[in-house]
């Protein structure tokens, strides 16, 4: 009998655990439709080395976050391994979350893979954020990371 309360128990509190991360996901991501990455498969700029519009008959929920995919063997690919694609800093903007700890949109075809994650820009009216980033990429990831920290925890 006891074993059963603590697995109820633990239960309980996974399930709460997913549906706070969930809702806080969704509230702090860059998010269209509900969608992130305006709809742009999180695989392919790993895998082709470019911004690739995903469909809607290959779509993937994480931890309440909606990401299209290409293909279905960019899905399968994302399922094994979710936070190897998902995009830096819930998809806004890295050089302004490094610069400003703010939420700007981004152009989903302005990208650069930092150490292994995906980091997305802003790139309109003669400004283009990436090269921004590239001047002092150091010191402006250190900086992302800590104000991201600030909209998740």
């Amino acid at each position: 009998m006891k074993n059963q309360i603590v697995i109820l128990f633990l239960a309980v509190i996974s399930a709460t655990s997913f549906a706070q991360t969930a809702a806080k996901r969704t509230k702090e991501f860059n998010l269209e439709n509900k969608v992130a990455i305006q709809g742009y498969d999180p695989v392919a700029y790993f895998t082709q080395k470019k911004a690739v519009k995903g469909k809607s008959a290959f779509t993937s929920t994480y931890e309440g976050v909606i990401y299209n995919f290409s293909s279905q063997a960019n899905k399968d690919a994302f399922l094994k391994n979710p936070i190897s694609y998902e995009p830096q800093y819930g998809g806004w903007c890295a050089y302004a979350m490094g610069a400003n700890g703010e939420k700007v949109e981004v152009d989903p075809e302005t990208f650069k893979i930092v150490d292994g994650k995906l980091n997305l820009y802003y790139n309109a009216y003669f400004n283009n954020t990436l090269k921004s980033w590239n001047k002092d990429e150091v010191n402006l990831k250190k900086k992302a990371d800590a104000n991201w920290k600030k909209f998740i925890n």
